[in-house]
Parts: C-alpha cells; structure tokens; sequence
C-alpha cells in the first residue's frame, strides 16, 4: 500500500477517535475553529482534537528561535505574483513546500481558516496565504501527543490561520505565510512552539496582495493570541 494510503487510514482512525462514529464535520467550528466566511472548507475533514495548551513563550526573537530549533527561515522569499486559477486547476511547481506564494486558487474558493485532518489543495492554501493568513503544516506521521501540542498552539492564535498534515514536504514542522517560509527539521519541544508563535507575530497579516480583513477574522490570531495560556 502507498505511503498515502496509510495516511489516510490513519486520518480516518483519528477522526472517529476525535468525534466518534455519529460525528459531523457541520454545524458549529468547535475545536477546528473553522470559519467558513473565510473562504471553502472543500468537504475536508476538520480536526476536532483538544490541543495541549502551550506554556507561555521563553524566548521571542524569531531568527535566534530558528537556529536554536533547527528551522529554516526564509523572509520575502522569491514572491511570486498570485495568478488566480479555477477551482480543480493543476497546481504549478512552487519554490518551497508547503508553498508560500505563485498562483492561487480564484476568491472565495481560498482554503477557509480551520483546523484540517487532510491537506488540503495547494492552489487553496496559497489562496489563503495571499489573503494574508498563516498555515501551520507537520509530518502525518508525528506522533499523537506531538500533534496535539501542535494543535494547542493552533487553538491560541485560529483567528486567520490553517492548520494541517502534510505528507509531501521534508519537514517535521512548517509555518508560512505570503512569500515567508519558516521548515522545521524535527518537533524541538518549546522552541518550536516559540519559533512558531514568533514567526506568526512577525509575519502573520502583513503580506499576500489582499488585506487580511478582506475575508472575516474571528477569534485569536498570530498577531495576538490567546492569552490564557500565554504571557503575551
């Protein structure tokens, strides 16, 4: 069996852990923080797990973050003017993976801000990253209790960002936004958590062609998080 194939498996697995055999992916966000004024869900699969909640930042400069949690750090890297494409087009080769800028799916059909058990389309999440979003992707097979530190971290800053597996890039761990890139070779614990939450602060709503409120934001974002489980 393919390696995508177990992937998927995997997912299925996880989304009866998460909802249980009656569950739907309708209805209200919960715990995925889908917001579907945002742009399409496309029928994914959200991810309703209760996320770890994050201890506060130790550290907070972005580029020292980067080295000390093995991270590649790419900022206004090579922006590709957003071509807008239909629904199901061929997505091009991007520069990086996940990608961070280059054609994008035509508005409103931009990947909607939530939590996702599947990755989502390329042209849909550059879409999204153009409208001035920040997507967080990792390895599907990270361990559970690492996911869901991951997820943590997602639940106090969801307003304006995605969150994902990603079975096609070579990071552990990946943080972007418009024509920013931030790959993580493994899960270092706190400092990847903080590298992320500094990479957000630094770059989340100040790129992409579209101003971040040309689609709705709700709740906590990069910018400003949720402070009950943080200092800032």
């Amino acid at each position: 069996m393919s390696k995508r194939g177990l992937v998927l498996i995997g997912l299925v697995a996880m989304v009866f852990a998460a909802w249980g055999c009656g569950g739907s992916s309708g209805g209200e966000s919960g715990s995925a923080h889908v917001n579907e004024d945002s742009g399409s869900t496309h029928g994914l699969v959200r991810d309703e797990r209760e996320g770890t909640p994050p201890s506060p930042p130790e550290a907070t400069d972005l580029k020292k973050l980067a080295d000390a949690a093995n991270c590649f750090l790419f900022l206004n890297y090579r922006e590709k003017k957003p071509r807008e494409l239909p629904p199901g087009a061929e997505p091009p080769e991007y520069t990086t993976n996940p990608p961070t800028s280059g054609p994008r799916v035509e508005p409103p059909e931009q990947q909607a801000d939530g939590a996702y058990l599947i990755e989502p389309d390329p042209l849909n999440m550059v879409g999204a990253l153009d409208d001035g979003r920040m997507a967080i992707a990792y390895a599907p097979d990270m361990p559970e209790d690492i996911q869901l530190e991951l997820k943590g971290l997602y639940d106090t800053m969801y307003g304006g960002t995605l969150f994902n597996p990603d079975d096609d890039m070579q990071f552990a761990v990946a943080a972007t936004t418009w024509a920013n890139f931030l790959g993580c070779t493994a899960f270092e614990g706190q400092k990847t958590i903080d590298v992320i939450r500094a990479f957000g602060k630094a770059t989340w709503g100040k790129s992409g062609t579209k101003p971040v409120d040309s689609f709705p934001v709700e709740g906590p974002t990069p910018a400003n998080p949720e402070t009950s489980t943080s200092d800032e």
